[in-house]
């Protein structure tokens, strides 16, 4: 049976959609860094796009995708302007915590900070962004929950897109388009709770040890070990947002006790877990996150 190299991510890391623009925007258009990503789809052009010192044009119906906060401009013609459904993007969970933003998150820390894909080159996607421009441009009842939903399954689709057509040269997502990492990857994602050694991820890639740490390192841009590790620690901050025990998260992530999650934690975030909870709740429920 094929592996799934997308299922074990979105599982665990859910990334969800909310429409709040539909319909025409004219002239100049900023959209501030809100510490969310953004997907902007263009039925109608054309558009200009603006974003850290660089200017993109889109002229044929197109996706936008900002998986990480990027401050952007849109300019069209004051007066026609450019047709769009705007969604923003959260990306598993507590956004002002960091876990949603592409602090932590896998998918969205290994993405480009910028995709423009034209809508015709998105395989499969022709029925969804018709229904999805449709319901978004109408006012029926339900039409929110049904849109969202939608630019839900136009991120996935993209995400495959992505992942097929080698769009994506490094990191995580890089590693799950290739043939044999992906197998080591995906085991690491399903069963993050195994003692994985570099012997035991090599077998599952079918690689020599040495030669699956070389290309590990070349393509994912860190050891098997580093990257074990930072998955792990990201579970546990999820886990830790959900009010679950030290030892309960322990032994679900792959540490031995709470002890030593506690130090591999402080470690690599620089705060105990407890801390961090603290801190992460306290930005979640500030008024100005």
């Amino acid at each position: 049976m094929a592996v799934d190299r997308l299922q074990g991510l979105l599982s665990r890391f859910s990334v969800s959609a909310r429409l709040f623009h539909s319909g025409p925007l004219c002239g100049i258009n900023d959209f501030a860094d809100n510490g969310l990503g953004q997907l902007h789809l263009v039925r109608r052009g054309p558009l200009e796009v603006h974003h850290a010192g660089e200017v993109v044009r889109v002229d044929e119906p197109s996706l936008l995708f900002y998986p990480r906060p990027l401050a952007h401009r849109f300019v069209s013609d004051e007066h026609v302007g450019a047709d769009m459904a705007c969604a923003n993007l959260a990306f598993g969970g507590a956004v002002s915590a960091g876990v949603a933003t592409g602090a932590g998150h896998p998918i969205a820390r290994s993405l480009p900070r910028f995709v423009c894909l034209p809508l015709s080159a998105l395989p499969g996607a022709a029925p969804v962004l018709d229904l999805l421009f449709d319901e978004a441009f109408a006012q029926r009842c339900g039409r929110q929950i049904v849109v969202d939903r939608l630019f839900d399954a136009i991120v996935v689709l993209l995400l495959r897109h992505l992942l097929d057509s080698g769009h994506i040269t490094e990191g995580p997502l890089a590693g799950l388009g290739h043939p044999q990492l992906a197998k080591a990857i995906v085991a690491m994602h399903d069963e993050p709770a195994e003692p994985w050694t570099l012997e035991t991820l090599a077998g599952r890639a079918g690689m020599s040890r040495s030669r699956f740490a070389e290309v590990f390192a070349e393509v994912v841009g860190e050891t098997p070990a580093a990257y074990l590790a930072q998955y792990r620690i990201t579970l546990a901050q999820q886990a830790l947002l959900r009010g679950e025990g030290l030892d309960r998260i322990a032994q679900k992530v792959g540490y031995g006790s709470a002890a030593a999650l506690s130090r591999a934690f402080s470690a690599a975030r620089a705060l105990s877990p407890r801390a961090w909870r603290t801190h992460a709740k306290r930005l979640d429920s500030s008024p100005n996150k």
